[in-house]
């Protein structure tokens, strides 16, 4: 899961830039958060619930910093004026995200320790990537339809929303 999430960061972040897609950037970033919540799961393995709570909660606040950083970027695109995106690239790269966050869904439903706290914490995000990539084709047909660039940016403040929420949730959890 740790390699799907990190491949499909720098799939995202690639083709968000090139495409000028937010909605895709903050999905990238997203993904690479994941990433990084995965990689630091693998230190939880074996350990103690102290361990594991704290984890849990580097896991949270990378979240938060990520999400604020974003909606910094949305905020700047959204008074810059930049071009439409292109939304096919938009909605073929969420179509691949979304399968692929279904297999690390169904990969974290399997798992052994899926009630533990931080993979419970993984399934949160894994969760708020389905939804987020929905979101982005959702947005991606509407910039087309609009010829805006105003869903874009509001799928990408949205994203970034829903991982606070997420990262909020999993900081209780660490409690």
């Amino acid at each position: 899961m740790l390699l799907i999430n990190f491949a499909f960061f720098l799939l995202e972040m690639t083709t968000g830039l090139l495409s000028k897609s937010m909605g895709l950037v903050a999905d990238s970033l997203d993904m690479l958060a994941d990433s990084f919540v995965y990689g630091i799961s693998l230190f939880a393995v074996g350990g103690t619930l102290i361990l594991k709570k704290r984890i849990a909660k580097i896991a949270g606040y990378f979240q938060i910093t990520l999400a604020v950083i974003g909606f910094i970027e949305v905020l700047r695109r959204f008074f810059a004026m930049e071009r439409l995106p292109d939304f096919t690239t938009m909605m073929v790269i969420s179509i691949f995200a979304l399968m692929a966050n279904g297999l690390c869904l169904y990969l974290l439903q399997k798992s052994k320790s899926k009630d533990e706290v931080h993979m419970k914490a993984s399934m949160i995000f894994t969760s708020n990537d389905v939804i987020i990539n929905l979101g982005v084709i959702a947005a991606g047909l509407s910039v087309n339809w609009l010829q805006s660039n105003k869903p874009d940016l509001i799928i990408g403040a949205i994203v970034f929303v829903l991982v606070v929420q997420g990262a909020m949730r999993i900081l209780r959890l660490a409690k």
